[in-house]
């Protein structure tokens, strides 16, 4: 017969609950923290509508926001804090809501042309110069490195290679004093040239640009401001992959000369050129989000609402892009597989994958060239494409639409302040 001591049963019942509800607690930490990491810390809300992510991700509306809408706050209110919660329930962040009007722009697809000359002259290589004591390289060991830009030598502004050389040629081997942006920093640095034993020319050691030229993709353009927005990421120099500093810069026609179809380990293209010297438009900002600019002739054209980047969902969707010049720019089938609400990339907030069945004949999927094809969902601009997955051309990553239009209404400002 056995003896039961249920007291000891009862002890190891508490036990093992009490390590259950330790796991479970871990468990919720460990989610809540990660998702609170993925979660952007500022959202924007249209003006009379509530804030909303998902079913998931639920929102806690703190004071007025209970059960009124937005546009019942106080008419000095522009934004309002909330607490972002697991199902409702596990508090993950708190976040910023920025109560803004609606939105709408042209979204384009259109294939254009670019030309760029820079603020200051980028430093893309360094070639030893070859005087009478030895191999020497004063620009490096002055501490400039391949990336930065030089902005002035001995106070006086350069804006190209000629500017450069002309002020090294003419220093007759003095020391001179070189403004250096390097990121977001800038510094000064002095620089003594050494004279090239076989033509006597004072040389830095460095190679310089000072313009580049590209095509991509326009995703929209303001009727009321002008401004256009393309690409959906930086121009940056081919050499460095930093980005290009604007001093001036216009957009031109383009025209498709023929397409590389991507493979896997091998990103094809669109093979353009620029159909014309006439610029349709100035460009005024280079910036992490794309390349903005003021067209100089405004199409009368259906607008569409731009979509906030919480109101991005899984699902169907369509990118407008130009793969043939008499067709122009067409919609073509795609899915958005995973969103992303982080800030550490405001250039890879979607995932989508090419469906449609004649683009994917035609290109492969997202080739060079379609930088900046709007993506179109529930008739309402929600991103741009701006990169493709090298293993699988069938996908790539797109930015939020919102994220180009804060940089477009920010180039509006800079442009009107010209």
């Amino acid at each position: 017969m056995f003896n039961i001591n249920f007291k000891k049963v009862r002890r190891a019942k508490a036990k093992i609950a009490l390590a259950a509800a330790s796991l479970l607690s871990a468990a919720v930490l460990t989610v809540s923290s990660v998702a609170g990491s993925e979660i952007s810390d500022t959202f924007s809300v249209i003006k009379g509508e509530k804030f909303y992510i998902n079913s998931i991700l639920q929102t806690s509306e703190s004071y007025t926001q209970k059960a009124m809408a937005v546009d019942s706050l106080p008419a000095s209110t522009a934004s309002y804090t909330t607490s972002i919660r697991l199902f409702g329930i596990i508090p993950i962040k708190s976040v910023n809501v920025e109560v803004v009007e609606k939105q709408y722009v042209v979204p384009c697809g259109t294939l254009f042309g670019l030309k760029i000359f820079t603020d200051g002259v980028l430093v893309v290589g360094m070639t030893d110069v070859s005087a009478e004591s030895g191999l020497v390289n004063p620009a490096q060991n002055a501490g400039i490195k391949i990336g930065d830009v030089i902005i002035s030598i001995n106070g006086e502004k350069v804006n190209s290679s000629g500017d450069v050389a002309s002020a090294i040629e003419g220093c007759n081997g003095e020391s001179v004093s070189a403004q250096i942006r390097r990121k977001n920093m800038s510094f000064e640095v002095k620089i003594t040239p050494a004279k090239e034993a076989s033509d006597g020319v004072y040389k830095m050691g460095l190679w310089v640009r000072d313009s580049s030229a590209g095509i991509g993709t326009l995703t929209f353009y303001d009727p009321d401001s002008g401004i256009a927005a393309g690409l959906g990421h930086a121009l940056c120099d081919v050499d460095t992959g930093e980005m290009l500093p604007i001093m001036s810069g216009e957009m031109v026609e383009a025209e498709i000369l023929g397409i590389t179809k991507g493979i896997s380990g091998d990103p094809g293209e669109i093979r353009g050129r620029f159909k014309s010297s006439v610029s349709i438009g100035s460009l005024v900002q280079n910036s992490e989000t794309g390349v903005y600019g003021v067209l100089s002739e405004i199409k009368d054209m259906e607008t569409v609402e731009v979509a906030l980047k919480q109101e991005v969902e899984k699902g169907a969707a369509q990118i407008i892009c130009t793969v043939d010049n008499d067709a122009g720019p067409q919609y073509f089938d795609c899915t958005i597989e995973k969103v992303y609400y982080n800030d550490d990339s405001p250039t890879q907030n979607i995932v989508l994958k090419i469906t449609d069945e004649e683009l994917l004949e035609k290109t492969g999927g997202i080739i060079q060239g379609m930088s900046g094809s709007p993506i179109i969902q529930n008739g309402r601009l929600v991103g741009a494409v701006t990169h493709v997955f090298v293993n699988d051309p069938t996908k790539g990553y797109g930015i939020f639409a919102e994220n180009m239009l804060k940089t477009a209404n920010e180039a509006e400002a800079a442009s009107a302040e010209k």
